[in-house]
């Protein structure tokens, strides 16, 4: 199982509507590098559900249900899609100022690639912010 961070502006696309759609399809991504890390995404890898712009704050945790696919927002075969489900929210958001002063952190992909809207993390990553949300 591998482990992963998707970034979503909540204007766009927040918490509440993944909470209450149950599963959505991860499409519009039109960075190569995001689009890679979709690629290598695989049914049951979990997903943490981060919140850019005003929140800046893990949200949640999702979980891959459908492997990579063509972007339904678009005909250009170069961009994917996944479908992510509902997992479960953290009882306490964990924000990006909690994750950077965070010694065990300080190499997450959050921090060392900011414009990336899906990255991997570690396993140890994963589990410390799980773990920082309570």
């Amino acid at each position: 199982m591998a482990y992963w961070l998707v970034k979503s502006d909540p204007d766009s696309y927040g918490w509440e509507e993944m909470k209450k759609d149950k599963k959505t399809d991860w499409d519009g991504v039109r960075n190569y590098q995001a689009r890679n890390n979709l690629r290598e995404m695989k049914k049951n890898d979990l997903v943490l559900f981060y919140h850019s712009q005003s929140d800046k704050a893990v949200m949640g945790i999702t979980q891959v249900t459908k492997e990579a696919y063509q972007d339904p927002t678009t005909d250009d075969d170069r961009w994917v899609a996944v479908e992510l489900k509902y997992k479960k929210a953290l009882k306490n958001p964990v924000t990006l100022k909690q994750i950077k002063s965070e010694e065990s952190l300080g190499d997450v992909a959050l921090i060392r690639h900011t414009r990336l809207s899906v990255m991997p993390i570690t396993e140890e990553e994963f589990e410390k912010i799980v773990e920082l949300g309570k």
